[in-house]
């Protein structure tokens, strides 16, 4: 005979096995997103961000895009005996509970081709393509300077 305890293991075993496995996600968060202006008819703008990852498996950014630009990209700014150049990221990885900072100087978005006149106060849309879950869509305002941290 089997005892009530055993049968009570046996039950949640069984239930836990056929719940799945817990799958681990990131979540990305994006804060203080803006795209520093330029002179009328520029052909390249940069966009700058706070990106955090709230979940608990590392957070990859494939891509990026929008609607008011041709052309999209991730980049970085690095120096190189002693000359600044650019050079393309083929994604970010942010870690759990981790920050990656877009800023001048550093890693940031390179917004190619602008559809449309951008000026100051203007809001322009970045899709953050991420790997294994849904794009975030993020409104990026047109700055001066960057905003107050």
């Amino acid at each position: 005979m089997v005892s009530a305890r055993l049968k009570q293991l046996l039950a949640t075993t069984v239930l836990s096995f056929m719940a799945g496995p817990v799958l681990a996600v990131g979540h990305l968060q994006v804060e203080q997103p803006w795209v520093r202006t330029a002179p009328p008819g520029a052909a390249m703008l940069a966009g700058y961000a706070v990106l955090r990852n709230d979940g608990d498996a590392p957070l990859v950014v494939r891509s990026v895009s929008s609607p008011d630009f041709r052309a999209v990209s991730l980049h970085e700014s690095v120096s190189v005996d002693g000359v600044a150049q650019m050079r393309t990221l083929d994604s970010l990885v942010i870690a759990p509970g981790g920050t990656l900072l877009l800023a001048p100087t550093g890693k940031h978005l390179m917004l190619m081709q602008p559809v449309r006149e951008l000026a100051s106060g203007a809001t322009v849309t970045v899709h953050f393509i991420l790997k294994d879950t849904s794009p975030v869509d993020v409104d990026f305002s047109l700055r001066e300077d960057a905003p107050a941290r």
